[in-house]
């Protein structure tokens, strides 16, 4: 009985970190899946009601307002802008449902974007204008060319919810500087976007 009493506590131990593992493993792996990439018109959509100034680059972010992961991909837009040279006109366009009541969108996510100085937020009605670009992730953004051109697919953070440098965002600044003839992609991470609520 005292043998089995001594190995009791290091078996559970055992159990335990077992478990720990198995669920950090399932959190990292949730972290770092990429979400739909997008499979945005290579050209400016004539039809979009979004207005293109002539001679200016043009960023989109396709974004849910309920999505936990996109409050990063918020906060990366307003660190990217400080940084970009010319700066494109920048629109966020947040999904809302056409059946839910109006003001289902305006979250904290909404609140943060109208704050980025010279960003214009837009209510997006079932989606139609991110399927327009051809958004499915939220976090996607799309950079087009002054020419009207896509320059950039993507999104601008390194993992769902995560902050700081990615390859999306540092190639966004490279284009703003410098076309592109090749569009050039990035993974996006985050939840689906014309989900009628977050994950």
């Amino acid at each position: 009985m005292a043998r089995l009493r001594a190995w009791i506590l290091p078996a559970c131990s055992v159990v335990w970190l077992g478990g720990a593992a198995a669920g950090a493993k399932l959190l990292w792996d949730h972290q770092t899946t990429p979400g739909a990439p997008g499979s945005p018109p290579r050209l400016w959509p004539a039809a979009s009601r979004l207005e293109r100034t002539p001679g200016r680059a043009t960023l989109l972010l396709m974004a849910h307002p309920r999505c936990p992961c996109t409050r990063a991909t918020v906060a990366e837009l307003a660190s990217l802008v400080e940084r970009l040279e010319p700066r494109p006109r920048i629109y966020v366009l947040l999904f809302k449902p056409r059946e839910f009541p109006a003001g289902w969108e305006r979250t904290d996510v909404w609140t943060a974007a109208s704050r980025i100085p010279g960003v214009t937020v837009w209510t997006d009605e079932d989606g139609e204008l991110a399927a327009r670009f051809g958004a499915a992730t939220s976090g996607q953004v799309v950079l087009y060319g002054a020419d009207g051109r896509l320059q950039f697919s993507g999104g601008i953070t390194s993992a769902r919810g995560h902050r700081g440098p990615s390859a999306g965002a540092e190639r966004i600044v490279a284009l703003a500087k410098e076309s592109a003839a090749e569009a050039t992609t990035s993974r996006v991470f985050g939840c689906s976007l014309i989900a009628r609520d977050a994950e």
